[in-house]
């Protein structure tokens, strides 16, 4: 007979785009139900309503503290496709590289700041692995921790020689950059990246070269190259891997085995006169959707995206494409599991439904052998994911750090290919019309979509990878990607559920939380913890 079912209510869980709680229903120790509900109103759609047209390069890079490089990388992809402008080759370069630094700024500091810090929790004291992981990934004590978090700071000083500072700058806008750096800005950007690799992503992360790291294209690959040298099993990558497997965590965090990437890093010599139709064909790293049912890939398209606001608190008609929306909270805003949970739309697939955000994602797509044949491609996670069942903590994780090599090596490529004499501005004309902008932020499928009217904005939409992964219900039930992703969960003790943590986390919850945990029939405070 099973046993009775405990429900537990963690809040906040992260803090990704505003505050994320999660209610979970556990049977038998395992969890078999699911809501997560963005707590926080952010209301920039409303904000910009009426404004010029260019506010949006100011505002919305304050969406968030880490990733604004990529929400002003939309801005003004949006505004070009709107005004029709030209953009110089080098401009395209200097908003790569700034995206690409921000990137890999914020893989470091949440692998060690947000993400293993769980592997220090007190359920896995009995793991071989335990002791070792104290030593490097406790917060604040920890060996590794330290380095990583201090490293983390680096990249994003090539930022500053962009944009003046780091975050919030607004050096990108439609025609190209604000910025012409010199011969000593390219050479500082070159002494930094050198110094992230020799103090950081070689001897701790890879135990390797990077050049031997690159060599690895398979899971079969990845094995051998785990067992050919102790560096290598007793990196930061390797202890990850063999310590994740030891304790589980290859085993629950599936999902809905569907995937959405935008798409990134437009190539300097063929996104000059950008449209939104000309934009798949020009990117580095392709877009694309991945099922993983069936094993097939195919493009992505802005024109298929639509929000369902049946379980959310707006009051507009659904679903709808980002175009047609109107952003009108609902006044009443109460939790009801049943009818409307969260601020958080439920953004799907006109053709395939709910798709999961993230490196993870972006990995799978990079693995298809659709696209053009020009633009990056890289089987190995892909390659992963089909002899591991599937997708799970361990690969989702590990998806977002093998991607610091092939960011790392793009921002070498950029730094050759700048031409400091040439242009790095095209002054647009402004006009009235609808843009689009879109890339992939380092949690996964981020887009602006704009319609200016009048020589204001009429309406501004943001769809962030956090809506994609974190968006209740749809109005037939669907769940989420991060609710899907826990059924199945298993639970080793209420009082600190830290699997919960695991899950969520692997879709980079953002900032170290204290965590409650409540019993929602009693209300009894189970425990405070942190979770990250």
């Amino acid at each position: 007979m099973s046993a009775a079912v405990q429900t537990l209510d963690i809040s906040p869980v992260g803090r990704v785009e505003g505050d994320l709680d999660v209610r979970v229903d556990i049977q038998d120790g395992v969890v078999v139900n699911a809501w997560t509900n963005a707590e926080l109103f952010r209301g920039f759609e409303v904000i910009l309503r009426d404004k010029d047209p260019q506010a949006g390069l100011v505002v919305t890079p304050r969406a968030c503290g880490i990733c604004g490089a990529s929400h002003l990388s939309c801005a003004a992809w949006a505004l070009d496709t709107a005004w029709k402008t030209e953009v110089p080759r080098n401009a395209i370069l200097a908003r790569n590289l700034g995206q690409i630094v921000e990137t890999i700024q914020s893989q470091p500091r949440h692998h060690y700041g947000l993400f293993m810090i769980d592997y220090t929790n007190k359920n896995y004291a009995k793991s071989p692995f335990f002791e070792e992981a104290v030593k490097r990934w406790a917060p604040f004590t920890g060996k590794n921790y330290e380095i990583g978090v201090t490293i983390s700071g680096r990249p994003v000083e090539i930022y500053a020689l962009l944009g003046g500072q780091w975050p919030h700058s607004s050096y990108m806008v439609p025609g190209g950059v604000m910025c012409a750096p010199t011969l000593t800005d390219v050479t500082r950007a070159w002494s930094i990246l050198e110094h992230f690799r020799r103090n950081w992503l070689e001897p701790v992360w890879l135990g390797c070269s990077l050049e031997r790291y690159e060599q690895i294209r398979s899971y079969d690959d990845f094995l051998a190259w785990l067992d050919e040298r102790p560096d290598h099993a007793n990196s930061d990558l390797g202890l990850f891997w063999r310590m994740s497997m030891d304790i589980g965590l290859d085993k629950y965090g599936r999902g809905h085995h569907k995937y959405i990437s935008w798409g990134y890093l437009p190539h300097e010599d063929r996104y000059n006169k950008p449209t939104i139709e000309g934009r798949n064909a020009a990117l580095i790293m392709k877009s694309g959707v991945f099922d993983g049912a069936t094993g097939t890939h195919k493009l992505m398209e802005q024109q298929f995206t639509r929000e369902d606001l049946r379980h959310a608190w707006y009051d507009e008609p659904q679903p709808v494409h980002p175009f047609d929306r109107t952003t009108k909270p609902a006044q009443k805003n109460d939790v009801d599991h049943n009818g409307k949970y969260s601020w958080a739309s439920a953004v799907l697939h006109v053709q395939d439904g709910r798709l999961e955000a993230g490196p993870l994602s972006r990995q799978l797509v990079a693995g298809g052998k659709h696209g053009e044949t020009w633009q990056h491609y890289d089987p190995l996670v892909l390659n992963m994911y089909q002899k591991m069942g599937g997708a799970s903590i361990l690969l989702r994780h590990f998806a977002r750090m093998h991607e610091a090599v092939k960011l790392y090596r793009e921002a070498e490529r950029i730094l050759r290919e700048l031409k400091l004499k040439d242009q790095w501005y095209i002054k647009p004309t402004e006009k009235d019309g609808r843009g689009w902008g879109a890339t992939e932020a380092a949690r996964g499928a981020l887009c602006h979509w704009i319609d200016v009217q009048g020589g204001k904005i009429k309406n501004y939409q943001i769809i962030a990878p956090t809506t994609w992964n974190v968006g209740p219900r749809t109005g037939d039930g669907i769940r989420g990607p991060i609710e899907e992703a826990l059924i199945g969960t298993p639970i080793t003790d209420p009082h600190d559920p830290v699997e919960v943590g695991h899950v969520c986390r692997s879709y980079d919850s953002c900032l170290v939380c204290t965590v409650h945990a409540y019993d929602a029939k009693t209300g009894e405070q189970l425990a405070r913890f942190r979770t990250a």
